[in-house]
């Protein structure tokens, strides 16, 4: 179960790990709601989520990735994403942060690894929403104002082709960045394959358009039903669903606002500072599959 009340992020800190959880937080502009179960129950497993809070507290940035490979790959993956958050915590585009981390893990698949990544940018002071895909399932939303859940593409802008290259395939790809620009009440569901690997009762795999059929059925408005509910739903069409892999969700809800004048001008301060580590990485047991 989720804590009654969300904990707030503080301006340079990164926050995650890679074991079971259930949270929510608040940072200015966005309530966040992580939940990851390993495979079997395990400690810790390939699905590695962050979130990071800038100096002036206008900058969210969440990372949910799915890494394959042996345990020590796994973990060695876990910290230079981490680290790589930290480095970026102040800047606003993305596109620099997502190139850096394939650059990174170009050897990866040398290693027998595999790793795909959804990076999203929230900036408060503009609401707006933007996401960089590596080859990660593509996040369905929520609109208030129509109360309806699409498929990202729709209302979108796009300032580049979106590539779907996972991690480290290609040395030098250009990663595309979509924006969206949020209202309070608005919604961004993210997940791991594992969600859209799960199979209807015929065994078709849902893939997103099935999750995005389940969401609809089920009327999800509230954004703290909306987790529960859809694993529910998931996990009732088949005995074997969300149990064969790691599976993470995360959503992240507008609420408008932005950051206190007081962190505002606090910044300056803060950006001397160093980032504070809020991380909690285990390492997996065995081989993590694909």
């Amino acid at each position: 179960m989720y804590q009654s009340d969300p904990e707030r992020m503080e301006c340079m800190e990164v926050w995650g790990g890679n074991q079971a959880i259930q949270r929510k937080f608040q940072t200015p502009g966005l309530k966040i709601w992580v939940n990851s179960q390993p495979f079997g129950h395990a400690v810790a497993g390939g699905d590695i989520y962050y979130l990071s809070c800038c100096a002036s507290g206008r900058i969210t940035r969440m990372l949910l990735a799915d890494v394959s490979g042996h345990g020590e790959l796994v973990s060695r993956t876990a910290i230079g994403l981490r680290d790589l958050m930290r480095r970026n915590v102040n800047y606003i585009k993305q596109t620099r942060f997502v190139g850096a981390m394939n650059r990174q893990f170009t050897d990866l698949d040398e290693q027998g690894g595999f790793a795909t990544a959804l990076v999203s940018t929230f900036f408060a002071s503009t609401m707006t929403y933007s996401l960089c895909n590596a080859g990660h399932p593509s996040p369905i939303v929520f609109h208030s104002e129509a109360s309806q859940w699409s498929e990202l593409n729709s209302g979108a802008s796009s300032s580049k082709i979106l590539s779907d290259t996972p991690l480290g395939v290609v040395d030098e790809v250009a990663y595309g960045q979509r924006d969206l620009r949020l209202q309070a009440g608005d919604m961004v569901l993210s997940f791991s394959d594992a969600v859209t690997e799960s199979e209807d009762r015929d065994g078709r795999q849902l893939g997103a358009a099935g999750v995005l059929r389940l969401v609809r059925e089920l009327g999800l408005h509230d954004a703290e039903e909306v987790i529960p509910s859809l694993v529910e739903r998931i996990t009732k069409l088949s005995d074997s669903n969300l149990r064969q892999d790691d599976a993470t969700f995360l959503l992240a809800q507008a609420t408008g606002g932005g950051p206190s004048l007081k962190k505002s001008l606090l910044a300056p301060l803060r950006f001397m500072g160093r980032v504070a580590d809020r991380t909690e990485l285990a390492k997996p047991r065995g081989k993590i599959a694909e």
